[in-house]
């Protein structure tokens, strides 16, 4: 057997973030004899010994804010030009625009655009620039991938029907529910047999609303006495999320995990999944912790190609938190027997090795030249 094709994946950094977690969903679950991932980075993650340890080379460059628009993309150029690859694969989402027209410069014969999102993070010169670079992904993307139809919609408007949606797979034995796996997560956490435990897992950005959220809790634990609030992630906000706990007096009710590589315990742990996010694309958070068996309260903002209809998933407007109050407050009391459905995983195609042979076949199409239907 030849050398595999090796892809090259343009992200910031491989953290656990939900883009990242996909990308090596599917690393761990492709045939590495015919597919190999390379990636191009901006910063270290928390993915990069495993990346290593897979085969998988990590290249760095200055991101665009320390290099600048135009010196992010002679980085880019320069470095193709050393390092010559058949397929870019960039998930910066209107960022690959730079990325992709880069990418065409240097020759790379296939430039792929994959949204994960349904908005742009950032005030307004941030999100102008954001849109400029954005609009060079039609002329310099030779394929639209996205992980949903409204992600595909917002990053690729006129060409979303163009997209292959490749959906944010999991490995369901991984997350299959489990009492014992519950009892001993709780117990390592220090949390109380009777205590009502709300969970979210994300980045630490304006998109996954935690502010909103604390004032949620603020009320809920009013309410609920031994509610519990866990926090799973990192980043930017970080400091002002710990000041609003300390502001609403929350010290003994918030427990902040920081970036974790053991979610699909903490799921387990976990009563009912909070996630008031202003927007997203479709978040593999939402996927694993259906797959836990998880019931899940979230914002109307994000797409309802989530929702696997198993009954996990409530929808609510940001608009009054009250209302999330009373339906958390309800929810308290049903606590209803867990249970996961792998075979409702695999027919919405959430079953990674499904995803992982969808990804391969159209990667090994593309490397031959053929074009992807």
């Amino acid at each position: 057997m030849g050398s595999p094709i090796r892809i090259l994946h343009v992200v910031v950094n491989m953290n656990r973030g939900g883009a990242e977690t996909l990308i090596m969903n599917l690393y761990r679950n492709i045939n590495r004899e015919k597919i190999q991932f390379d990636f191009l980075t901006c910063n270290e993650g928390a993915f990069d010994e495993e990346i290593s340890r897979m085969g998988g080379k990590i290249h760095r460059i200055p991101y665009v804010t320390e290099a600048g628009p135009i010196g992010f993309s002679r980085e880019i150029i320069q470095f193709l030009n050393r390092n010559p690859y058949k397929i870019i694969h960039s998930h910066l989402d209107r960022m690959s625009g730079l990325v992709l027209k880069s990418a065409k410069k240097a020759g790379v014969p296939v430039r792929i655009a994959h949204s994960h999102n349904t908005g742009s993070e950032g005030g307004f010169v941030s999100k102008t620039f954001k849109w400029y670079a954005g609009s060079h992904i039609p002329s310099n993307a030779t394929h639209f991938y996205a992980c949903s139809l409204g992600a595909a919609s917002w990053l690729f408007k006129h060409h979303s029907k163009k997209a292959f949606i490749l959906k944010n797979g999991i490995e369901p034995d991984k997350f299959q529910f489990s009492t014992e796996v519950r009892e001993e997560t709780r117990r390592t956490l220090n949390l109380g047999p009777n205590q009502f435990v709300l969970g979210h897992i994300g980045r630490f950005n304006k998109q996954k609303n935690h502010l909103y959220l604390l004032d949620v809790f603020r009320n809920v634990s009013k309410q609920i006495p031994k509610a519990v609030l866990i926090l799973v992630g990192d980043g930017a906000l970080k400091g002002e999320i710990k000041e609003k706990i300390m502001e609403l007096n929350l010290e003994e009710k918030v427990k902040l995990l920081g970036i974790r590589d053991d979610t699909h315990k903490l799921l387990q742990a976990f009563d009912l999944f909070v996630f008031p996010s202003l927007h997203e694309g479709l978040p593999v958070s939402l996927i694993e912790a259906q797959g836990a068996g998880l019931p899940c309260l979230i914002s109307n903002r994000i797409t309802k190609e989530v929702d696997m209809g198993l009954g996990l998933v409530e929808q609510l407007s940001l608009g009054r938190i009250n209302s999330w109050v009373e339906r958390i407050h309800h929810l308290s009391q049903e606590r209803n027997i867990r249970w996961t459905d792998e075979q409702a995983l695999q027919a919405h195609g959430y079953d990674i090795r499904r995803t992982a042979e969808f990804a391969q076949s159209s990667y090994l199409s593309l490397g031959m030249g053929d074009p992807l239907t």
